[in-house]
């Protein structure tokens, strides 16, 4: 893996339990549709990666999970998130803005200052 790849992959997993908890903040979730909205959004996930951080999320008490019979097959386990997770995601959202703006403010590019002596 190139160094722009690995540095690819690690902002990714940065932002990856902010993008959980905002997919579940919508519905109860099953962990195949969590992967699959984050293959959509580009932010690559596989189920070992996903399921370590669920129970990361569960044990922090910010989701929560039930089982639901399936017509096809054993239950599956649902998630979403708790009060708790509520409030976090809440926050998440303030520092994520704050960051998005400090990155664009140093990121872009500024026209060439001179200054005349």
């Amino acid at each position: 893996m190139s160094n722009l790849e690995n540095t690819q992959a690690q902002m990714r997993r940065g932002v990856l339990e902010f993008c959980v908890l905002s997919i579940l903040s919508h519905a109860e979730v099953y962990p195949s549709d969590i992967i699959e909205r984050l293959k959509d959004a580009r932010l690559i996930v596989v189920e070992g990666t996903l399921y370590p951080l669920l129970t990361r999320l569960k044990n922090a008490g910010l989701v929560s999970y039930k089982w639901v019979e399936s017509k096809s097959g054993p239950p599956r386990k649902y998630f979403s998130l708790t009060p708790l997770g509520e409030k976090f995601l809440e926050e998440l959202h303030t520092t994520w803005d704050e960051l998005v703006e400090a990155v664009n403010n140093t990121t872009k590019k500024k026209p060439d200052v001179r200054y005349e002596t």
